[in-house]
């Protein structure tokens, strides 16, 4: 019998094909959870599914767009339909839009937000019903760029600023619920997500634009986001770069701004 942390309790992961998601889905299988996976690379999601299923878990995988009205309401009725509610809700689907104000245009605006802030409510709002019912958590996977703003990043920062603001605004209203909000702020982790040109499309040959030193492990950030979840703390910004970077933002602006003279880490833009 599986023992651990969340032994019967079941967990919706989006954007689960990759990166932060698919080792929030290794980890929180590896805790007992039932699993229901959802992603728009079914292909990809499948494969993990099958990897877990050989591990012993129960794991739903199907095809979704956050972008998509009535998508993320499919995937809670398929789970109900195999005889699950959600105890955990994870909205970690997203992508990242970077270039130069003057360079983007309004159309940039609102593909980002269309995903990272409106695939977040429709992720939440589908989920919330189960959750209210099993008292169980929201878990909106955040960014540092959420509490840190840099050059040539506004539109990612505004979506990631955006949801830490619905995390804290959520968090007080279901607190009396029994509902827990957990948001996380990963600092840059190995992840598909500087691969992504600005219209969400993966181009998987091209190399990260970060070097690897800075680069943290989304297994070691799957565990320390497994444990916040089950702890029921309210955030955590994840990764020691990450925190620093937060610190050094909030007390000592000064420093921060004359580093970013000498280097700031904006992707490469794929169009």
């Amino acid at each position: 019998m599986n023992r651990g942390r969340f032994a019967g309790r079941t967990v919706l992961i989006t954007g689960a094909s990759s990166g932060i998601g698919a080792a929030l889905a290794r980890e929180f299988a590896r805790e007992g959870a039932v699993l229901v996976l959802a992603a728009r690379r079914l292909e990809r999601l499948e494969s993990l599914a099958q990897e877990l299923r050989a591990r012993g878990s129960e794991v739903l995988a199907l095809a979704c767009d956050v972008t998509r009205d009535g998508d993320c309401e499919r995937v809670v009725a398929e789970a109900h339909s195999a005889g699950r509610r959600l105890d955990v809700v994870v909205a970690n689907a997203g992508f990242g839009v970077a270039g130069a104000f003057s360079k983007l245009t309004l159309a940039d605006y609102q593909r980002q937000f269309d995903t990272n802030v409106h695939g977040v409510m429709r992720t939440l709002r589908a989920g919330l019903p189960d959750v209210l019912q099993q008292r169980g958590s929201l878990v909106i996977i955040g960014s540092v760029a959420g509490h840190v703003a840099m050059a040539g990043n506004s539109a990612y920062a505004m979506s990631k600023f955006a949801v830490r603001a619905l995390a804290y605004a959520l968090r007080g209203e279901l607190r009396r619920h029994g509902v827990n909000v957990t948001l996380i702020s990963p600092g840059f982790v190995h992840s598909d997500i500087r691969r992504v040109d600005n219209l969400g499309r993966l181009h998987a040959e091209l190399p990260d634009s970060m070097p690897g030193w800075v680069l943290a492990d989304p297994a070691r950030v799957a565990r320390t986001v497994v444990r916040a979840v089950h702890r029921r703390v309210r955030e955590r910004v994840v990764t020691g770069h990450g925190r620093a970077l937060v610190w050094i933002y909030r007390h000592m602006p000064w420093l921060f701004n004359a580093a970013l003279r000498i280097w700031h880490p904006v992707r490469k833009v794929v169009r």
